[in-house]
């Protein structure tokens, strides 16, 4: 099996993710559910949100703000084993970050890194 990487992306706002709190209740559910049925079938290996704060690291300096992309930065990840990445994709399609009308999944597999 390989493992991938599921990065959601989404809007955000200034200082804070851009979601109404009632929303985000009514949204921990399909999110519990989507996350429960990976686990079930043995796939999860890790997922967590992210904070909005970050620091950006470079050659030019350090930045204490998140790394945002055309008004998007990524909000959580999900690290997941599966047999190839069609299995993955069907998964990221009913995943409830596209509830959000410029929520995405970007989809990436982990590299073997043999020392």
């Amino acid at each position: 099996m390989k493992e991938y990487l599921l990065l959601f992306w989404n809007e955000t706002g200034e200082g804070q993710y851009q979601i109404d709190p009632e929303k985000m209740k009514d949204g921990m559910m399909a999110w519990q559910k989507w996350i429960g049925n990976i686990a079930m079938h043995g796939r999860l290996i890790s997922t967590k949100p992210i904070e909005w704060s970050g620091t950006i690291v470079s050659n030019s300096g350090l930045s204490n703000t998140p790394a945002i992309k055309e008004k998007q930065m990524v909000t959580g990840y999900l690290l997941c084993k599966a047999n190839d990445i069609e299995e993955v994709k069907l998964w990221a399609k009913t995943c409830p970050i596209l509830s959000s009308p410029s929520g995405f999944t970007e989809i990436r597999e982990v590299s073997p890194f043999d020392i």
